[in-house]
């Protein structure tokens, strides 16, 4: 399903964006889905940037149906893994709403996972993101990634051992490189490595909410490797370490 060179650019960048994986009657149904919700919960008057609802697939299983359709997201996510059972991590889905105008540009990245005090980190293998909405051009609600930083972070935990997490913070100081915005039509679906660093970008050069889908992927047996995963990057990528000969 994903090609080679798709395979080869997620092993250097952490990301790539999969152009038309998910279809319109799917989109048109999540569209009303999120709708409701954004009805029965709206954002405070005047509230700019994002929002978010997070769900269960007993609450809302029409937010899972992508996952699940064929040559689907966890297809595509399957072709990085490689055989490995994939699975819906936090049995969680994400509904992201970037409203404008909101003029904020990430100063650093983040890693998902951490809380103070937490004893375990919030791990998974694999962010899934469905664009709900066009996003062409810069500063429209993207979300910033700083490409290869997925292989900087597993060489800082390589170092630190797991407990770099709570140590940093949260965040390693690791050298950071320009960031990029990710570009994408209504359809088409990012796939970034965990340890890749993200954030939130700003909505101000746009004069329409950006609306897009998360949902964060695991392999199988992946509670009971979590720490290895930190500082080897392709443990649970069979899929790309075919492709990159490792």
């Amino acid at each position: 399903m994903l090609s080679e060179g798709e395979v080869r650019r997620f092993a250097e960048d952490g990301w790539i964006v999969v152009p038309d994986l998910v279809g319109g009657e799917i989109l048109d149904a999540l569209d009303d889905t999120v709708d409701q919700l954004v009805s029965a919960a709206p954002p405070p008057p005047g509230h700019v940037g994002h929002h978010f609802y997070w769900l269960t697939s007993a609450e809302h299983p029409v937010l899972f149906a992508p996952l699940e359709a064929a040559d689907g997201i966890l297809a595509a996510a399957g072709d990085l893994l490689g055989g490995e059972r994939v699975e819906v991590a936090f049995d969680q889905a994400q509904v992201a709403l970037n409203i404008p105008p909101y003029s904020h540009r990430p100063g650093r990245p983040h890693i998902d996972g951490y809380a103070p005090d937490q004893q375990t980190p919030g791990t998974f293998t694999l962010l899934a993101g469905l664009l709900l909405s066009d996003q062409t051009k810069d500063n429209g609600g993207n979300l910033w990634v700083w490409p290869g930083t997925h292989l900087a972070h597993a060489g800082y935990f390589g170092a630190s051992g797991p407990e770099g997490f709570a140590a940093a913070g949260g965040y390693p100081d690791v050298e950071l490189p320009e960031p990029t915005q990710v570009r994408g039509r209504r359809g088409d679906v990012l796939l970034a490595h965990y340890l890749l660093g993200h954030n939130i970008g700003g909505n101000d050069e746009s004069d329409r909410t950006r609306r897009a889908m998360y949902w964060r992927l695991r392999a199988e047996g992946h509670e009971a490797r979590w720490d290895k995963c930190l500082s080897d990057p392709w443990l649970e990528y069979a899929g790309v370490r075919r492709t990159i000969g490792r």
